[in-house]
């Protein structure tokens, strides 16, 4: 198996919709194993497929029972309201409290192409919209009131200035031009 490379803020990718799942084919289950791979080694409780540069709607999760996969998840029905404190793979490093519905029902396919329907309540609801919305072209910068969004970019800024300044401290390194 292969660990795929997370994109990241900023990627284009990250911005679109995923398309539907025609098959679950030899090629989505290799998919799947990949992004299992991928998600235990960042390390992470989810993954979507946009995540890893691939237009499909399936996403991949273990909250503790062991690896899932569902392709073309919906939820169709959510109620209350939780807060809590999330962050992303692909906004690493940051935590925001967002306010998601509580619960949710989560209806979709496993990877021998049965249906599942699927209650979930707090974290586990939590996953499922957040892969959700990677789905959407939703990120979890998206979901920032204008503060914490200004703040989030701020941050975000600078890390990126102070990855140029590291390129070109070591492009000047001792012995270069």
């Amino acid at each position: 198996m292969a660990t795929y490379t997370i994109r990241v803020f900023g990627d284009p990718v990250l911005k679109q919709r995923a398309a539907e799942v025609a098959e679950v084919d030899a090629a989505v289950v290799r998919l799947v194993e990949d992004m299992v791979e991928t998600m235990y080694a960042a390390p992470g409780v989810g993954l979507a497929a946009p995540q890893v540069g691939v237009q499909k709607r399936l996403f991949v999760y273990d909250v503790g029972d062991g690896p899932q996969a569902i392709v073309n998840p919906r939820i169709d029905a959510s109620d209350g309201e939780w807060d809590f404190d999330e962050g992303c793979l692909s906004v690493p490093g940051l935590y925001w409290t967002i306010t998601r519905p509580k619960t949710v029902h989560l209806v979709g396919y496993d990877l021998e192409g049965n249906e599942l329907s699927i209650e979930a309540d707090e974290y586990l609801g939590r996953v499922f919209q957040h892969e959700l919305d990677h789905l959407d072209g939703t990120l979890l910068l998206d979901r920032l009131d204008a503060d914490q969004r200004k703040e989030a970019m701020r941050v975000l800024r600078s890390r990126a200035l102070d990855l140029s300044a590291t390129a070109d401290s070591e492009l000047r390194a001792p012995g270069r031009p």
